[in-house]
């Protein structure tokens, strides 16, 4: 019996779909949902989310939110999150240096807590382009 997940952010539905087992990274550490899981409410951590349907493991890249789990459903409100497979190496190589770039400029406050999250951000981008490439992936 699976359980409907649906993923969105502010540009986009990322994901509508009904799943086995959801795992995600939650300001209390790493949770593993199946279906009939009790309600909660929690703060999504940037990490890795992944997604099992029918013994396929699909991975996301997810950069804050919140995840509501009910019996019969789970919905992510993901500040960003983007799926492995859409995410071009070459790009998050190029965001990568730029963030440390600015890091090195040493700028104001909120110029380096800006480059942090995007330095963050593309390594998380760039470990999940390169778990999809991976053998046995």
């Amino acid at each position: 019996m699976p359980i409907h997940l649906e993923i969105v952010t502010a540009e986009r539905l990322v994901l509508s779909d009904d799943v086995d087992q959801v795992n995600a990274p939650t300001k209390d550490g790493r949770v593993g949902i199946l279906p009939r899981h009790m309600p909660l409410l929690t703060v999504l951590t940037e990490g890795e989310l992944s997604i099992i349907k029918g013994g396929v493991r699909t991975e996301f890249a997810v950069f804050g939110g919140f995840m509501e789990v009910l019996p019969d459903r789970i919905t992510i409100l993901a500040d960003s999150c983007d799926r492995s497979d859409e995410i071009d190496l070459e790009r998050a190589e190029e965001a990568k240096r730029r963030a440390e770039e600015r890091l090195s400029s040493r700028k104001s406050n909120q110029d380096m807590a800006l480059a942090e999250a995007d330095l963050r951000r593309a390594l998380m981008q760039i470990k999940m382009a390169k778990v999809r490439k991976a053998p046995g992936a």
